[in-house]
Parts: structure tokens; C-alpha cells; sequence
């Protein structure tokens, strides 16, 4: 059998929580092999909403086996005071899930780190969601870091205190006032101790070499789909660096991610949005600073599900989405929130960029100029079984270009709202 992978194609929020959600009955097991609590995946079904940041997708689908792999980071305290116990009366997770132990862990001087780095850029700050990722992989490739298994060492005190002294000096030199710095709401020795407890909790639940149950899993004939967090475009080799996160989110970053073997991959599935949005600093080329942005932004509840920030929002710029499908190998595309465009006469569509007047392929450079085409919008509501020409169009348009053809189309925030083409 073979690994599906399920990514992002832009800088993220495009919705591979729900798709999951959606298509995890073909599957034996889901997996997230990279990203931690940075993440927001968004599902909605029986009338619940739920927000998961490390926890796979396919927890709430039953005889579903859900695998946080060793590309994932974990915060205790976040994971589960932030997440197991909230989504704990609708599922059982602890029957459900297992965990790397090779999962690297974020300290609580980890997201003290990240606050300081990011006060000390000033104007140049990247737009971090301060939840401790760039240094928790910061020490796992400078091998300093803690994991997952760790925690199970009658030692992990001793390596816990070395890793602290460590990063408190670093914090220091950053001139970074400690005293007066609040972790979810709370003082450094309040959440401290808050993370030792979630941790001692989290011990009780199956940690193992998730890379052996993968592949015995393969070699059992069960189907298993790799979950992406972030976007295409956040990856910190091919993403619009430096304003990226600090894992590889394409769909290379599996194999490291979960230990399979790049012949295990089988098909892959690149979610974008029907328009671009993008969270934080960095270049967006697309980007409307006009009532058109704000009107996309209400209308598609555009606020980050981890930060509550609001999201920059533009057209959909297809050099860029031609430029992730070849870096991830895309096979199928999936096309989501396009319910959100339901009021619009008209589209625009970014077919191709200028540098300095000489045309050129996707590139984040700072002289770039979007050129656009102008679409015919369905303006009304999508009937699901019907859906209008123009919309047909639109999508027949996108698959043209990238000659790759879309599979299904959202057309809702719930599990049921979607189009199968």
C-alpha cells in the first residue's frame, strides 16, 4: 500500500482539517508528521466546532488509529489542557491516538524564546504565533533538544534544568523581561509547573516508534493519509523566506517526518482556497487593500483559528499554485471556501507576474507586478447539485492552466458541504 498526502498549497488556512475530517473513512490511519500548536485545523459536523493544533484529523471518525509523527513538536500543556481536554466529551483520544518518540517537546523557555526573538527584531519581526516552534526546532537540529521519549527517562529532570539554564542565558542577553512575560495568560512558574503536569499526564499515553507501526501498517495492506499543517509556501526551503515556519510542509517533509520511504508515497492532494490568504509578515503579491479585501475577509471568517489574528486576503494567483503542485508532485486538487466568492459579479485571476517589465515565473521578489484576468462570478448561492456555469468555468479555467483536474469543491464549513466532481 501506499501514503497519501493531504497539504496546503498556499500559506496555509485552506482547509485540510475539514478534508481530512471528511475523507478519513477510506483510511486505516491519518498521520501529522511536521508543525506543532502553531497549526489551526477547523472541523465542523453535528453541530460542533472544533479548532485542532497537534492532534491528527481523524480523531473523531471511529476505528480510525491517529499518529502524531517524529517531524511533530509537542507542548504538553497546550495539547492537552488546550486541546484532549476539549475535544475529550465528543471522542476518546487516548484509545485513538499514539505518539513519536522521537517527537521533539516545547519547553515553556521555548515560547519565551520565541517572544524574545521576535521583540528583538523590532520592525522586522516575522509575525511568529509565539508558541515556541523556531526554537524548539532551533535545538532539535543544534541536538540539544528534549523528546518525546525523554519524558519516560528517570533523568528528565536533570535534561530539562540543563536545556532551561541554556535558554534563560539566551534570554538574558536578549534583554527580555521575564517577570512580567504571560504564557496563555499566565506567569513563567505558573505555567511551568501547569507543563510538568500535563507532561507526567501525557506519559500515561502510548508513546513508541510510530516509524515501525507505519510501515508494518503498509505492509499490512492499510491505507494511510498524511496530514500537512501550514502551506506550501511556509516551508522553510522553498517558502517566501524568511517569513516561513521552521519545519518542511511539503510533501517530502513526510518521509523525514514519518520515516516512509519515498516509493510508500501514492497520491497527493493539494488543498487551496478559491482566493489567497496569508497570516503575519512577508510577500503576498495578490494582496487587496481595498473593500474587496475586507469584504473577503468577513466573508470568509478570516482570523486565524492559533492566533485570532486577522488574515491578509487577495485573489487567487495561479504562478504560485503551478509552482507548489511541481514542488509537492500534486495529483489531485482540492478546492475549498469558494461559497465565499457566492456575492461576487466579477473575479480576478493572477495569471502571470512582471519583474521590472520582463515576465517571469513564480518568484517573491520585490519589484513584482501581478497581472490578472477577469472571470465571470455566479453571483448566488452554490447548489450543491447543481452548481452554477460560472462556477464551472472558474474551476474548468484553474485546471486548464494547471493541468491538473479539481476532484472536490467546498462550499461550506461542514463536513457535508462539499462538491464531488
Amino acid at each position: 500500500m501506499k501514503v497519501d498526502i493531504l497539504l496546503g498549497l498556499q500559506w496555509g488556512d485552506e482547509g485540510k482539517g475539514k478534508i481530512v475530517d471528511v475523507i478519513t473513512p477510506r483510511y486505516d490511519m491519518v498521520a501529522r508528521f511536521q508543525g506543532g500548536p502553531n497549526a489551526g485545523h477547523t472541523l465542523r459536523f453535528d453541530g460542533h466546532k472544533v479548532v485542532l493544533h497537534t492532534i491528527p484529523s481523524g480523531i473523531f471518525r471511529e476505528n480510525i488509529t491517529n499518529v502524531i509523527g517524529n517531524g511533530v513538536i509537542i507542548d504538553p500543556f497546550v495539547m492537552l489542557r488546550k486541546e484532549i481536554d476539549a475535544i475529550s466529551p465528543l471522542t476518546d483520544v487516548k484509545s485513538k491516538l499514539l505518539i513519536s518518540n522521537r517527537a521533539h517537546l516545547i519547553l515553556p523557555t521555548h515560547r519565551l524564546l520565541d517572544a524574545a526573538n521576535e521583540a528583538a527584531r523590532g520592525k522586522n519581526k516575522i509575525g511568529s504565533t509565539l508558541k515556541g516552534i523556531t526554537p524548539a526546532y532551533t535545538d532539535k537540529t543544534s541536538r540539544n533538544g528534549l523528546r518525546m521519549g525523554d519524558l519516560l527517562s528517570p533523568d528528565f529532570k536533570n535534561k530539562y534544568n540543563h536545556l532551561k539554564s541554556i535558554h534563560l542565558r539566551q534570554i538574558e542577553l536578549l534583554n527580555f523581561d521575564i517577570a512580567t512575560a504571560k504564557l496563555d495568560g499566565l506567569s513563567f512558574e505558573e505555567y511551568e509547573m501547569k507543563w510538568f503536569a500535563a507532561a507526567e499526564e501525557l506519559k500515561t499515553y502510548r508513546i513508541c516508534s510510530t516509524e515501525y507501526v507505519l510501515n508494518n501498517a503498509l505492509a499490512e495492506g492499510k491505507k494511510i493519509l498524511a496530514e500537512g499543517a501550514q502551506g506550501s509556501l511556509l516551508d522553510v526551503e522553498f517558502g517566501s523566506y524568511p517569513f516561513v515556519t521552521s519545519s518542511n510542509t511539503l510533501a517530502s517533509g513526510v518521509c523525514s517526518g514519518l520515516g516512509i520511504a519515498p516509493n510508500r508515497v501514492g497520491t497527493v492532494f493539494g488543498l487551496f482556497k478559491a482566493y489567497c490568504t496569508r497570516v503575519g509578515e512577508g510577500p503576498f503579491p495578490t494582496e487587496l487593500f481595498d473593500e474587496m479585501g475586507e469584504q473577503l475577509r468577513i466573508q470568509g471568517n478570516e482570523f486565524g483559528s492559533t492566533t485570532g489574528r486577522p488574515r491578509r486576503c487577495g485573489w487567487l494567483d495561479l504562478p504560485l499554485l503551478k509552482y507548489t503542485c511541481m514542488l509537492n508532485g500534486v495529483t489531485e486538487l482540492i478546492m475549498m471556501k469558494a461559497d465565499v466568492l457566492n456575492s461576487l459579479q466579477t473575479l480576478q485571476v493572477c495569471t502571470s507576474y512582471q519583474d521590472n517589465g520582463t515576465e517571469i515565473p513564480f518568484e517573491l521578489t520585490s519589484n513584482i507586478k501581478a497581472n490578472y484576468q477577469e472571470l465571470k462570478g455566479w453571483a448566488k448561492e452554490i447548489d450543491m447539485q447543481n452548481i452554477p456555469a460560472e462556477l464551472k468555468q472558474y474551476i474548468a479555467f484553474i485546471e486548464e492552466y494547471l493541468h491538473l483536474k479539481i476532484t472536490v469543491v467546498s462550499v461550506g464549513a461542514d463536513r457535508e458541504q462539499n462538491v464531488f466532481l
